[in-house]
């Protein structure tokens, strides 16, 4: 940097220079005057920077970087000085930077214009449309519901009160505490499922919406009506007009039924007459192509089809919230068990299917099993498996339940062991391992025990030697697990808006909402 006195003698030389020239001696702006005009105001800046103004430029060009911790609304903002640009700010989840005014009027603006954020739809994926049908298909069927008509010799009045759940039960010596205890008759589904879907969360007026269509068509009582010594034509005639009704439908059309289920709540057998001929058993409904495009619930399936699912026989009790259900799982835990194994039921003369007649024989003949023989006389004393109390105070006082097959595969016997804390002892993977598939767990040793159907039928196997190898620890364990199950085997009072759990009612509307899922990703695929 030049000194003052260099920057002297060089104006001095421009003015003689000036002289000098030929336009009559008038001096011209040189760059050495500009230039010393230039440095001496920056100089004058420097020095007024330095000594006049709080928190002076010189101090902050010789500062080193700062951090900017001050502002609440920042997580950091480091100024460069040598470059003199600063690092894009980081803001905060859930703060803001102050608004200037004109940025705060331009926020108001922007937040009467736009529409508030949508919540999260809870019933997305889960919506329901369920057809308004004509009572033809429902209510009338159960407003005509005295003796002989909707069971050939029962009055089926008092059992379809309570949206299917049937009568209230009394304490009955302590063996139904608390709420939840009904008489409930074992072929009701089809109302207390319907019961159950208009109280439903995610129902939805709008088919396009919904996940799946519910056909709320009471095929299992309405077929009870005609299982004995009626026409073909009698059996099946409001079945067809149901079937009519149904693909006329434009929900229908959408996929063909294919996304449509209903609830058939007695066996799958009632419903599979295998040719038009009176001799024979039960209506066709499951055979024809339009509901075999549906899925079906049934008390029991068949293995030859894959569009009928089986869930649980409906049991005396119908919890009204999770609270229910803890009570009672926990007096399970604590009853004492005076019996090894117990057997409630009849025995099916000439039927090669089951072993019941051998069961009777060796529970007769063991001081550790419990028999409740149906319809006969114990002690004296008739046996009456229609008493709700008389059934559960026989399973409630036993380890093991035996469960061998009936008029079918399966008993409504077996939800009404795991409901008392039973151990089911089966005979026939058919009558609950092939069966109950959405319910179960899928180790079946962790909650039962199998003895094959052919030992006992021989001869070979005694049942009480089997189970006595158990140890007790296992025989604990696998209690528990039974205990465990009763959530998802039970049918939640179907009046109640709060309860609070799974019951078997949700299981299945999950499955076929996720086989609905599963059809409609298919076409989509082109298979």
């Amino acid at each position: 940097m030049k000194s003052s006195t260099t920057f002297a003698v060089e104006i001095q030389q421009d003015a003689v220079d000036a002289a000098d020239k030929p336009d009559g001696g008038v001096p011209r702006p040189s760059r050495v005057r500009h230039l010393a005009l230039l440095t001496a105001t920056f100089c004058a800046l420097v020095f007024y920077a330095h000594y006049g103004v709080p928190g002076s430029m010189a101090s902050a060009l010789f500062k080193p970087p700062v951090t900017v911790s001050s502002l609440p609304s920042l997580a950091s903002v480091t100024i460069d000085r040598n470059s003199g640009r600063a690092e894009q700010p980081v803001m905060l989840a859930e703060e803001h930077a102050p608004l200037t005014p004109q940025a705060t009027a331009l926020e108001a603006n922007r937040s009467t214009a736009m529409p508030a954020p949508t919540p999260t739809d809870r019933c997305d994926g889960r919506y329901i449309y369920m057809y308004d049908m004509p009572p033809r298909f429902n209510d009338d069927l159960i407003r005509d519901c005295g003796k002989g008509r909707l069971h050939p010799w029962l009055d089926m009045c008092p059992y379809v009160a309570n949206d299917g759940m049937g009568q209230q039960l009394a304490d009955d010596g302590g063996v139904f505490p608390g709420r939840g205890w009904y008489s409930t008759d074992q072929f009701m589904l089809d109302l207390i499922f319907h019961a159950r879907m208009k109280r439903y969360e995610c129902l939805t007026k709008d088919a396009s919406l919904a996940a799946a269509v519910f056909v709320p068509f009471y095929a299992g009582l309405e077929s009870g009506r005609y299982l004995y010594n009626y026409s073909i034509s009698t059996r099946d005639a409001l079945q067809l007009d149901a079937i009519d009704w149904l693909v006329r439908r434009p929900e229908w059309r959408a996929m063909g039924g294919r996304d449509h289920f209903l609830v058939a709540g007695r066996t799958t057998w009632d419903f599979r007459r295998e040719a038009d001929v009176d001799e024979l058993w039960g209506t066709k409904l499951l055979t024809y192509p339009a509901v075999e495009n549906m899925t079906a619930f049934v008390l029991e399936t068949s293995p030859l089809t894959g569009s009928n699912f089986a869930v649980p026989y409906p049991t005396y009790f119908h919890p009204e919230a999770a609270a229910d259900v803890l009570a009672w799982q926990e007096r399970l835990r604590k009853v004492g068990r005076r019996w090894l194994f117990s057997f409630a039921g009849a025995p099916r003369p000439g039927s090669k299917k089951t072993v019941r007649a051998q069961i009777i024989r060796q529970c007769r003949a063991s001081s550790l099993c419990n028999l409740f023989h149906c319809g006969g006389v114990i002690g004296g004393g008739a046996a009456d498996c229609n008493s709700p109390a008389g059934v559960m105070r026989v399973f409630e006082t036993s380890d093991f339940c035996l469960e061998p097959r009936g008029d079918t595969a399966t008993r409504r016997s077996t939800f009404d062991a795991i409901l008392a804390g039973c151990i089911p002892v089966f005979f026939h993977p058919g009558s609950a391992y092939t069966q109950y598939t959405l319910h179960f767990p899928r180790d079946h040793g962790r909650y039962s025990v199998l003895i094959p159907h052919a030992g006992v039928a021989a001869g070979n196997v005694s049942i009480e030697e089997t189970l006595r190898k158990i140890p007790p620890e296992e025989v604990r364990r696998m209690r528990e697990e039974v205990v465990r199950l009763i959530p998802r085997v039970v049918y939640a009072d179907p009046r109640s808006r709060r309860v609070g759990f799974r019951d078997a009612f949700d299981v299945a509307l999950e499955a076929v909402i996720g086989r609905v899922a599963k059809r409609r990703r298919g076409e989509a695929a082109g298979r």
